[in-house]
């Protein structure tokens, strides 16, 4: 993979964590702009005349929808229905999809979808010459509209060309994902560095938790339904499209009212991150669920994202010797159609 986090002057570490020097950058990114390389992210393509109907059969998004303005969310599952990569799905150009995930799993799902894509007039592409950045803040948008040249679109939506996409991100500040070739990350970095402050992608992660979206990594695959991630209440899951690999259980556990698991948003009383995995526990020392991801908020205490029992928990809870209050989540876990959020 082409190094172009180098270009950006932060210090790359394990776990796909780029680190920078700005103090407090949780508590700068509340009332400042901030951009940061989005290294924990990959992107994988799919081209070729049959793109759209060779997706259409593997994935959970109907595929039609994104039409190169509206980009759903979307996931890909074993047959038993458990998630091998969440992703965002978009329309670069005609017969031309672009798949973005955790950075971890895309070489995993190519490797999966090759098995079918031969019989296809497709072509997969490990994308590792493109880069991606997060501007997060007030100004976010009007920063990428005059080094872009393209208009910011709403929230799930896309805005670009085939060398740049927009993709806006809810959250509790202005989020855009830029998409661009590695060799302008130095230029555009150096003129966004102007008018936004380099902060940890910690940050943009942290946005991802209080957004309540999830992006499973390599060590979480293959283990959840698409609902114990509330996909199918952030328009990940169309339920009007035909058959996709693992439709027919994620399908049943919809109608049926089988989930059992759900994604929680959660803060503990301290400022240990926990790793993830790390067991959520009740009063009665029985075992709830797992953190899938952790990071620290403006006030030094952690932030995670969690799949916990939906039964009612004996109080209080606890995870890594920290308390654990829940929090509200920013939507409501009920099932929306990705195409209500297309038409919007």
């Amino acid at each position: 993979m082409m190094d172009w986090t180098a270009a950006t002057g932060g210090r790359q570490e394990a776990g796909h964590r780029m680190m920078f020097e700005t103090a407090d950058a949780p508590r700068v990114a509340l009332d400042a702009t901030v951009m940061t390389p989005l290294a924990h992210l990959g992107v994988l393509d799919v081209e070729g005349p049959d793109a759209e109907r060779f997706l259409q059969g593997q994935t959970s998004a109907q595929v039609s929808l994104a039409d190169g303005t509206f980009a759903p969310l979307t996931c890909f599952c074993t047959p038993k229905g458990r998630v091998l990569a969440n992703a965002q799905l978009m329309r670069v150009a005609p017969a031309h999809y672009r798949l973005v995930m955790h950075a971890s799993l895309v070489s995993s799902l190519a490797e999966h979808l090759k098995k079918f894509a031969a019989f296809y007039k497709v072509e997969l592409k490990v994308r590792d010459d493109l880069a991606l950045l997060g501007l997060i803040g007030r100004e976010a948008s009007a920063l990428a509209e005059v080094r872009f040249d393209h208009t910011a679109p709403r929230p799930w939506h896309q805005a670009g060309d085939e060398q740049i996409q927009l993709l806006a991100h809810p959250g509790p500040r202005p989020r855009l994902l830029v998409s661009l070739p590695v060799d302008r990350v130095e230029g555009d970095w150096q003129w966004l560095r102007e008018h936004a402050t380099p902060v940890d992608n910690a940050v943009w992660q942290l946005h991802d938790i209080q957004a309540g979206l999830a992006w499973l990594d390599a060590d979480q695959r293959d283990t959840y339904l698409p609902q114990m991630i509330n996909w199918e209440a952030l328009g990940g899951i169309s339920f009007k499209k035909g058959c996709y690999t693992g439709q027919e259980v994620v399908a049943r556990a919809h109608f049926r009212g089988q989930v059992k698991k759900r994604l929680v948003r959660a803060q503990l009383d301290g400022g240990l991150l926990p790793e993830p995995g790390s067991a959520i526990e009740d009063a009665e020392d029985k075992r709830l669920g797992e953190v899938l991801c952790a990071e620290l908020d403006a006030y030094g205490e952690a932030e995670v994202l969690a799949v916990m029992s939906t039964r009612e928990p004996a109080l209080p809870l606890r995870c890594a010797g920290q308390k654990l209050k829940l929090l509200k989540l920013p939507y409501p876990v009920e099932r929306l159609d990705p195409e209500a959020l297309a038409v919007k």
